[in-house]
Parts: structure tokens; C-alpha cells; sequence
């Protein structure tokens, strides 16, 4: 864990998270520039993995700011977040999409037959490219300033059933290598 917070991580994830948009982080080999992320704002937020408290799942969040939150999902990804401040207060700004702008045949050996765009087009697929799983939760991250971006959308985030509606996901506008927005599939109910 990062034992000074990291100017990128300071503020609410609100603020954090365009700010985010350009920023080129590198893991495993492979620099990636981040081009769409989502914020999830810890209890006041019910799409957040801390909506109901501290677990030791979602234990990182609650933590100093400027770290990994890795998950699991579906049995069979891992999503990563950055954990913004204060410490005590469990914000975090999901890496749903990213360019890599290095190491591209590291990503392609993690990722073989996909297009180069899409080597990182959505949260598990940008952990895959970037090597990140849960031995990196809790990590110290260091993001580098990338290329200034001009504009940025933004709109509802995707696959939640709750606070779904919050336009708590922003991207480069125009970037192809920006997610398809899926909303979530409604809940299957019994007969």
C-alpha cells in the first residue's frame, strides 16, 4: 500500500475520475492510457462494494487512497479499481477501458486474436491485457500524465441494478477503444 497519497487519488471519486481520463498507467509490462472509467462513491452509493459496510472483500477500500481495489466477478474476472481519499471514506474509480500505448505484444500474448482496440475494451479485458489479478489488491499505483483530454462524456455506468441512472461514467469522447454501454439484465423472477 502506498505510503503517500498520490496527487491523482486525492478528492472524491467524483472528481477523480475525469480527471483519471489520459492518464497512462503501466503493470506487467504493458502501459496503458486510461480512456473510460467509472466512480462509486462507498456508502451513499449503492452500486459500490461498500454500500453495506467493510467486508474483507471490498477491506482496500477503506484504506489510504492511491491503491488497487482487485476483485473477482462471475467466477472468472478481475476487475481493478483506485482507491481514492480520505482513508475511511471507501471511493473508488473503476478502470473499465484503456489504449495500450506499450508493451502491445505483452498484451496481445495475454489477449491472443484480439484486435488491437480491443485489448483492453471493458474491466476485465483491461486486467487481462495489464496482468492485474487479486495478488495486486492493495497495491500501490503510480498513473503518469498522459496526453490532456479535450472531451469527455459521460453518462449512466454499466450492468447495475442499482443507482444505474447516475451518469458516474465517463469516457474519451470518440475513443474506439471505449466499452459498448450494456445496461444491467433485468432480474429473472420466479413464477
Amino acid at each position: 500500500m502506498p505510503t503517500t497519497v498520490p496527487d491523482w487519488a486525492e478528492g472524491d471519486p467524483l472528481e477523480v475520475a475525469p480527471r483519471l481520463l489520459g492518464a497512462v498507467l503501466t503493470h506487467g509490462g504493458v502501459a496503458l492510457r486510461i480512456t473510460e472509467v467509472e466512480a462509486y462513491a462507498g456508502p451513499a452509493d449503492p452500486g459500490s462494494h461498500a454500500f453495506r459496510g467493510r467486508t474483507p472483500r471490498n477491506d482496500v477500500m477503506f484504506g489510504p487512497p492511491g491503491c488497487l481495489y482487485v476483485y473477482f466477478v462471475y467466477g472468472m474476472h478481475h476487475c481493478a479499481n483506485l482507491v481514492t481519499g480520505p482513508e475511511g471514506d471507501p471511493g473508488a474509480v473503476l478502470l473499465r477501458a484503456g489504449e495500450v500505448v506499450g508493451g502491445i505484444e505483452q498484451a496481445r500474448a495475454r489477449r491472443p486474436g484480439t484486435r488491437d482496440h480491443e485489448l483492453a475494451r471493458g474491466p476485465a479485458r483491461l486486467c487481462r491485457a495489464l496482468g492485474i489479478d487479486l495478488t495486486h489488491n492493495g497495491a500501490g499505483v503510480d498513473l503518469q500524465e498522459g496526453e490532456q483530454v479535450v472531451q469527455i462524456s459521460t453518462g449512466p455506468r454499466v450492468g447495475l441494478r442499482q443507482a444505474a441512472e447516475r451518469p458516474w461514467r465517463f469516457w474519451v469522447t470518440g475513443d474506439r477503444t471505449v466499452s459498448t454501454y450494456r445496461p444491467a439484465a433485468p432480474r429473472r423472477t420466479g413464477r
